[in-house]
């Protein structure tokens, strides 16, 4: 099965695609990076920027399952509202393209993937790179959130005690 994390953000949107091969006992690293829009775009035109780029994604790598990591808290409104118009686009493009979508606090991803829900975001991005036998951690960051959520969503597919809830 192909999953496909995704970390929302309107000027950087990360995204890590894992395959995860007999009943999840191996797991690979497909492809990551980000989507990056320009802050001399409208609000509406970077947030169009993001949709294509996602739906290209979406092409090329034909996820079975997308995991968006969900909005808990914010520290900053000013922030908190276009990453909530991001996630929306992505959550819009997910559906119409018949994708389940899974949502993931930034605990259940810690707890998935180190199994201690207060983990240091390096000791979440260790893992995921022993996890996919990657040479080195994913840069930049949002890209390897977006692997960590990738790899907590396949977790919780093949373990109902993980199962976050669906949208």
């Amino acid at each position: 099965m192909t999953f496909l994390g995704i970390d929302p953000g309107t000027e950087t949107t990360g995204y890590g695609v894992v395959r995860a091969q007999s009943r999840g006992q191996r797991i690979e690293c497909a492809d990551y990076g980000c989507i990056r829009t320009s802050r001399k775009k409208t609000a509406g035109e970077r947030l169009v920027a993001l949709e294509t780029e996602l739906l290209a994604i979406l092409k090329t790598h034909a996820p079975d399952a997308m995991a968006v990591e969900s909005l808990f808290f914010f520290k900053n409104l000013k922030t908190a509202m276009p990453v909530s118009q991001a996630r929306g686009v992505v959550l819009l493009v997910g559906t119409k393209c018949h994708i389940p979508i899974h949502e993931f606090t930034p605990l259940q991803v810690k707890m998935t993937i180190t199994g201690y829900g207060n983990a240091e975001k390096i000791q979440v991005q260790r893992m995921v790179k022993e996890l996919l036998k990657l040479k080195e951690i994913p840069k930049p960051d949002d890209a390897a959130d977006a692997l960590a959520i990738a790899v907590a969503c396949s977790v919780a597919s093949n373990n109902p005690l993980y199962a976050p809830r669906m949208q």
